[in-house]
């Protein structure tokens, strides 16, 4: 805890140091993270300080130059040095999860189908980073040891795409309403396929637990728009494999592929 506390203070020290120099003034942070300092930055702005140990989100600012404000929140400024954003603040600001759940799939496939875009180097590829990730899951009980051996026989199976730039961390808390369109935040940016970015929409938002109808709902809604319904079933196992410790959502993922 204190190094938490002791990093976000220091993240808050450079967000102080920017305003600065930048000429802006800083209002009171947003939630506190344990990866970044967040605050809004005048009216129509937000600064955004980011820890060396979020080493997902490395490559937000060159994500953030390719999508130019088209289905993501506009890069005005950077320091690269001090990973530091100004960016385009989303008003009203607020999330999916005020939406109906139709409407709030119905936005992220259009959002995430303006984000998915081809890319290559210097974005890393999805898999360089998966194999590592499986290996240092903490599965929780039975359940969960199931399905990281699951995880790790869909993925030797799958031989994962690496030309598509992918937002990473695709969910409804992080696609804010932009005064009638919505733009995604806060991308942990990598090359890979669409249907990598859709299992974390299927287990949130937070205060919504998995369901089978929800989930293929959605998975449907996806599978519309184009993407692989093998391909996203796998995904979401091996996602779930190391990001997901619910007992219950555990059993719901590994029957994704029965």
């Amino acid at each position: 805890m204190a190094d938490a506390i002791g990093g976000r203070a220091e993240l808050a020290r450079t967000a102080r140091e920017l305003a600065a120099e930048w000429g802006i003034e800083l209002g009171e942070p947003f939630a506190p993270s344990r990866y970044s300092y967040v605050a809004p930055a005048g009216a129509d702005a937000v600064l955004k300080v980011a820890s060396r140990a979020d080493d997902e989100s490395a490559q937000e600012v060159e994500a953030l130059e390719l999508w130019d404000g088209d289905g993501a929140v506009r890069l005005l400024r950077a320091d690269r040095e001090r990973r530091a954003l100004l960016l385009e603040r989303a008003r009203p600001g607020t999330d999916l999860a005020e939406l109906a759940e139709d409407a709030a799939t119905a936005v992220a496939v259009g959002v995430a189908g303006r984000l998915w875009r081809p890319a290559a180097r210097p974005f890393r590829w999805i898999g360089d980073q998966v194999p590592g990730w499986l290996d240092r899951a903490r599965p929780a009980g039975p359940a969960g040891l199931e399905l990281v051996e699951l995880a790790r026989r869909l993925y030797a199976e799958l031989e994962p795409g690496h030309s598509t730039l992918v937002h990473g961390d695709l969910h409804h808390h992080n696609l804010l309403d932009a005064g009638g369109r919505h733009l995604a935040i806060d991308p942990k940016p990598m090359l890979g396929e669409p249907e990598y970015d859709v299992p974390s929409f299927l287990w949130n938002p937070l205060d919504a637990p998995m369901t089978p109808e929800r989930t293929e709902r959605r998975l449907a809604a996806f599978a519309a728009a184009g993407l692989d319904q093998r391909r996203m079933r796998a995904w979401t196992v091996i996602r779930g494999a190391y990001l997901v410790d619910d007992e219950d959502e555990l059993g719901l993922i590994r029957g994704l592929v029965a």
